[in-house]
């Protein structure tokens, strides 16, 4: 796929809710604006998330004895930003359907 189609492909998307997956591990949740030639995306009303540290979830898995223990990713919230397109690795599309969220990859 090139540029235009991935840009044609990614402007059904325009207004709705996406979870951005970054190569730096990062998570934005925002409602997409718009996108570019180069594949940028932007995101408004948006919550950055950041998994907690590497040390935290060993500590959280042995103090639980559970290998898939929950833990609470750290969140901020911050508007309106540009997420390069080079540096997306997953983006997921948040549908509600029947009241309930459902992710489509």
């Amino acid at each position: 796929m090139d540029n235009t189609e991935a840009s044609v492909y990614l402007a059904q998307f325009i207004g709705k809710n996406l979870r951005i997956h970054t190569t730096d591990d990062r998570v934005f949740g925002g409602q997409m604006k718009c996108t570019d030639k180069d594949l940028n995306i932007i995101l408004a009303l948006t919550y950055e998330y950041r998994a907690p540290p590497a040390d935290f979830i060993r500590e959280a898995i042995a103090a639980s004895g559970n290998p898939s223990v929950p833990v609470t990713w750290n969140s901020r919230y911050v508007g309106l930003v540009v997420v390069p397109g080079a540096h997306v690795k997953k983006i997921e599309f948040e549908e509600s359907v029947t009241g309930r969220s459902v992710v489509f990859l």
